[in-house]
């Protein structure tokens, strides 16, 4: 059983069978969902791009329809620079139709959501509900957590709490959790799960390390901060989540999904890919899932447009004191993750981004870049056909972003 993948997908280890090897996953859905449709760029309603004055971005249409060629089979990008914006999109919507993806539809946005929740937190640290450096048991007793976990470790993933998904032992050994992969995931994606569920599964295996000794990312640090949010305020995440982002930034395409199972429309469609006990591989719509697997950790609904307008209002500081973004943009030396996001140095002429990538279990991904002053995002989504392994086109997601990535805001600093 394999360990679910971090939300980058850059450490993701992918065994290819061997029809799979160079061969885009639409061209397999073609073999076995009989047909697929040509892959191509489109606007929210699956026209053609339009080509007015500086709308029309040969490189950002090209780096979009990288991923398709790539095995991906839908992508919806959006693009927000001193440009103006950029909304594309390639691939379908639907293995076996035509239609393509819709540039501002719905998705499962997986790990995104951790950059939410560390602002949820730090909005409650602002206002002295909660202090940063504090132990979580002082407001978490239930749990009787180590006292020398802080709020800031959780955030910054130093905790070194077990990961309920799953975790290796520092001797490399593999101990399950619950599964969030393979089979026993895909019979049991509509299960509800309570968070304390997921905190004293968690709590019934060993620390992976000493606190704030090191870094690994978990997911079950980020369930934590969803029930020291519901403690402290004496309101469901998902309320607060409304009251202090969602309605604030008019969010309307966002939601905290809770144990709904269906993606309001419009959406693109994710897969998973199983061999049967018979041997013969079967492919799997998993559009629907249940992210209580995964609660404060990866379960948002969301679009490209939201997305961008959240982060871009984080990080032009409309949602945080000056000194608390200062906090959270302070990157760990060894993952390069502060509270709640990546810092990442995209290179020479190019300046720094803050990101954070996601992906539920199976069948979707998602990408959120800003500059630091909020002023250039790039905010998508991708499908694919996903499987225990992350799939084959998985292990070219993080390559394929920092193409796009960089077009964005490598050619901003060179148009400086």
């Amino acid at each position: 059983m394999k360990p679910q993948s971090p939300p980058t997908l850059t450490k993701t280890r992918v065994r290819m069978p061997w029809l799979f090897q160079r061969v885009a996953v639409t061209a397999l859905a073609a073999a076995l969902l009989a047909g697929t449709a040509t892959p191509g760029v489109a606007t929210a309603d699956g026209r053609p791009a339009p080509k007015a004055a500086g709308q029309d971005r040969p490189e950002l249409r090209k780096a979009t329809q990288a991923f398709v060629d790539a095995g991906f089979t839908g992508v919806q990008v959006r693009v927000h620079d001193e440009r103006g914006e950029w909304v594309g999109s390639a691939g379908v919507r639907k293995l076996g139709e035509s239609v393509k993806p819709p540039t501002n539809g719905r998705f499962w946005v997986g790990s995104n959501v951790k950059t939410f929740t560390a602002t949820l937190v730090l909005q409650l640290v602002a206002e002295g509900a909660i202090g940063l450096d504090a132990p979580v048991a002082g407001y978490l007793p239930e749990f009787g957590l180590d006292r020398r976990i802080t709020v800031r470790m959780l955030l910054q993933h130093t905790s070194g709490l077990f990961n309920y998904t799953g975790d290796f032992d520092p001797d490399g050994a593999w101990v399950p959790g619950i599964a969030a992969t393979g089979k026993e995931w895909l019979d049991n994606r509509f299960r509800s799960y309570q968070p304390e569920e997921l905190i004293r599964l968690a709590l019934s295996k060993s620390a992976r390390f000493e606190p704030g000794t090191d870094q690994k990312y978990t997911n079950t640090n980020y369930t934590l901060a969803l029930l020291l949010i519901e403690k402290v305020t004496g309101r469901s995440y998902a309320e607060e989540m409304r009251r202090r982002i969602l309605r604030p930034l008019g969010l309307k395409g966002t939601l905290v999904p809770g144990n709904r199972t269906r993606l309001p429309g419009p959406y693109a469609h994710g897969y998973y890919r199983y061999q049967d006990a018979a041997g013969q591989w079967k492919v799997v719509d998993v559009s629907r899932q249940n992210l209580s697997l995964l609660a404060g950790a990866g379960d948002l609904v969301s679009t490209t447009q939201d997305l961008h307008r959240f982060f871009s209002a984080l990080n032009g500081g409309k949602l945080l004191p000056s000194k608390l973004l200062a906090e959270m943009r302070k990157p760990h030396p060894k993952m390069g993750y502060g509270l709640g996001l990546f810092v990442e140095d995209l290179g020479p002429n190019c300046g720094t981004a803050l990101r954070h990538n996601g992906s539920p279990p199976h069948g979707y991904g998602a990408l959120m870049y800003s500059s630091p002053d909020g002023r250039t995002t790039v905010t998508g989504s991708v499908t694919w056909v996903d499987e225990a392994t992350r799939g084959p086109a998985a292990k070219e997601f993080q390559k394929l972003v920092d193409s796009l990535v960089k077009e964005v805001f490598c050619g901003r600093q060179a148009a400086g």
